[in-house]
């Protein structure tokens, strides 16, 4: 019989934990007693057993830290409630493993194994690596957060919003200034702002064949100069649980919105009640997200019926509603609301999913009766936002725009 690739038995000794030391120990045959696993492929282990564990798990601290066959008593010691342990667990996590496993397991850790205290110490949660699903996760625990802990809470969550804004803010900017600062001419020479394309097009008459040159007649320039709120774009937000990621992606792209002296903002957060973050989106997003409370029930039609007196201009607004459509309030009235908004001239979007994660559970039978409205209805990852909005403001059709950057087919719904 070959011998087993020691390296894949160690993943499988890893994947299966202590219980699956005795058969794979077997599988090698008599004689053979050098362990899979090296002292630090044990503190691995034991920093898997204690989420991964079966076991709902003891509050015994004294098996923490211990190596070699003390692995095993790790398993049904769990983490418990020792905050040493904890933070001993947080640093071996985030020594073994890279940073998008390390935010797998602390969710886990919190949810599998109900490890709240990890948000409520403030010594452990300045140890926690900060991500987005972390902040969702303050997000609907921030009623029950202690006194001493909000700031740091507040602190962590700070990082994952100044990281997005990096992430997204030069290309929404961007998207927002090339689709209207470009569109009219200033007779004021500015290199910078010379409209190549134009001035060759428009004086293509003038070339000279002989000297193969292009004398132009007239040099056409953009127009840098900034007209105050040319649109309105209001951002309705879906709060509920399902929607987490959305929710703290689509607030904070409202933040960056409420930065740009091009755009009228209005961002609206609702369940079946609804709040009006626009100001807090202005001047705090971090803040804002803290106003946020995830879960409860929906009604879309009571927030499109709130968010209806902002659209002054409908040619100059887009409405952009993220929810999965599920809706608790009135069907009939939601539908009949987007489609007349739609008609009147107002850019109208579903984004069933704001996030990396994919499209997830949504309205199939609304979807599809949106989008026979001629409004698209798809999920679209952060990143690929700007071109949307780009795309949009320019007046390009936007069913295409979905097919375009939306995450999955858009025949689909």
């Amino acid at each position: 019989m070959t011998q087993p690739d020691p390296e894949q038995v160690k993943r499988w000794r890893l994947i299966l934990g202590a219980a699956a030391e005795e058969k794979l120990q077997a599988s090698r045959g008599a004689g053979a007693d050098t362990p899979w696993l090296s002292s630090e492929d044990l503190l691995m282990d034991e920093a898997l057993a204690a989420i991964y564990d079966g076991t709902s798990g003891a509050t015994d601290a004294s098996g923490a830290g211990q190596s070699g066959s003390s692995a095993s008593r790790a398993r049904s010691a769990g983490l418990g409630s020792s905050s040493p342990k904890l933070a001993k667990w947080l640093g071996d996590v985030r020594t073994f493993f890279p940073p998008d496993i390390v935010s797998v397991i602390q969710s886990d850790a919190v949810h599998r194994k109900g490890l709240t205290q990890l948000l409520f110490e403030p010594e452990l949660l300045s140890q926690v690596k900060p991500d987005i699903g972390m902040v969702a996760t303050l997000m609907s625990l921030r009623g029950q957060i202690p006194e001493r802990t909000k700031e740091t809470a507040r602190t962590l969550v700070r990082e994952v919003v100044d990281e997005i804004v990096k992430r997204l803010a030069q290309d929404l900017t961007r998207a927002v200034t090339g689709a209207l600062n470009r569109r009219a001419h200033s007779p004021l020479p500015s290199m910078t702002g010379l409209d190549w394309a134009t001035t060759i097009r428009k004086n293509l008459k003038h070339y000279d064949t002989e000297r193969k040159l292009l004398i132009p007649e007239k040099v056409y320039f953009f127009d840098r100069a900034r007209k105050s709120k040319e649109w309105t774009v209001i951002l309705d937000i879906d709060q509920s649980g399902s929607m987490a990621n959305s929710v703290i992606y689509a607030s904070i792209i409202g933040s960056i919105f409420a930065s740009m002296p091009l755009l009228d903002t209005r961002v609206v957060a609702f369940d079946t009640e609804v709040v009006d973050l626009s100001e807090q989106c202005a001047n705090d997003p971090v803040e804002m997200l803290f106003g946020i409370q995830l879960g409860g029930g929906t009604d879309i039609n009571k927030s499109i019926t709130y968010c209806e007196p902002f659209i002054t201009e409908p040619k100059k607004t887009m409405f952009i509603l993220v929810s999965d459509l599920y809706e608790g309030g009135n069907r009939t009235e939601m539908l009949r609301r987007l489609r007349e908004m739609h008609e009147s001239g107002v850019k109208t979007i579903c984004l069933l999913a704001l996030s990396d994660d994919g499209v997830p559970s949504y309205d199939e039978d609304v979807a599809k009766r949106l989008a026979q409205y001629g409004i698209p209805c798809f999920g679209c990852s952060p990143d690929k936002l700007p071109e949307l909005i780009e795309g949009a403001l320019k007046g390009m059709d936007l069913q295409q725009l979905a097919e375009r950057v939306g995450q999955g087919k858009q025949g689909k719904v």
